[in-house]
């Protein structure tokens, strides 16, 4: 199968929604991920990236997201209370048709959904679309600092590939070594499969609420 890029469309899953940021959206994104502690674990460049001025956290996504080339999403809640509320964006981004080659990031969620349902189905969404439009390989990265996000990684079924050294300049201007994840086609079907269980175990039919700070 030939890769091909998926066009911009909305992924609508049993918890969660996906549809493709836009701009008139990034001050909604913004009350979602705009604190501290989203960026205290590498995201965005670091702590040193954080914006608690909205207008400043629109002109630094301007910047900092794959307006072209990848597709950008904004993640919705789906069902309960909160429905249709903004918690968070991931990409598949730097989309390479001819090497088959995308890359899962740019995730970031409002720490009220962390360690719920929100994230596995979220990869669940993004994977399946990738692999279904003939892509062989998906990397996913974190800062080699960020515990956090390396577990959450390694806990999808993707395999360690090692340490991308001097990697990506972070907001303070010191350098990240990334920690390099990669999940192949031969081993999506195993991994969809441990996606969907842990969808269904993890969720229990019930909407995520933000009241009990995500967590059912």
């Amino acid at each position: 199968m030939v890769a091909i890029s998926p066009e911009p469309s909305i992924l609508t899953g049993r918890y969660i929604r996906l549809e493709p940021l836009t701009r008139e959206l990034l001050p909604e994104l913004h009350a979602a991920i705009g604190r501290p502690e989203v960026f205290a674990g590498g995201y965005g460049g670091g702590p040193a990236g954080y914006r608690a001025d909205v207008d400043d956290f629109v002109a630094w996504a301007e910047g900092y997201y794959q307006w072209s080339g990848g597709n950008a999403y904004a993640i919705r809640l789906v069902g309960g209370p909160d429905d249709g509320v903004l918690v968070g964006t991931s990409t598949l981004g730097d989309l390479n048709e001819r090497l088959e080659y995308a890359h899962l990031g740019w995730t970031a969620y409002d720490p009220r959904v962390w360690g719920t349902v929100v994230n596995p189905e979220a990869k669940l969404l993004l994977l399946g679309l990738a692999f279904d439009h003939g892509f062989g390989r998906v990397k996913i990265q974190a800062d080699v600092l960020n515990a956090r996000s390396r577990a959450a990684i390694a806990r999808l079924g993707a395999t360690f590939e090692g340490i991308s050294r001097r990697d990506v300049p972070r907001a303070d201007g010191s350098w990240r070594d990334s920690a390099v994840f990669s999940i192949i086609v031969d081993e999506w079907p195993a991994i969809r499969e441990s996606l969907a269980e842990r969808v269904a175990n993890q969720g229990g039919g019930v909407p995520v609420s933000l009241a009990d700070g995500g967590r059912k």
